[in-house]
């Protein structure tokens, strides 16, 4: 029988660089435990094109 996987890879996109309007997106990829955190993940990461921490978002 197959072991049901806890970590996930999920996709992480800045909030702020939508708004602004420039071309582009900042996008990180990490993993996190399904069990511990079943809603959505929410972190400040840092923006090489707004040059600034942002809050990144996990995205579907």
């Amino acid at each position: 029988m197959a072991k049901k996987d806890t970590r996930v890879q999920v996709i992480l996109e800045c909030t702020e660089h939508k708004a602004t309007g420039q071309p582009g997106t900042s996008r990180y990829v990490t993993t996190k435990n399904r069990k511990n955190t079943p809603d959505r993940l929410e972190l400040k990461k840092y923006n090489p094109i707004l040059r600034k921490y942002t809050i990144h978002k996990e995205i579907k």
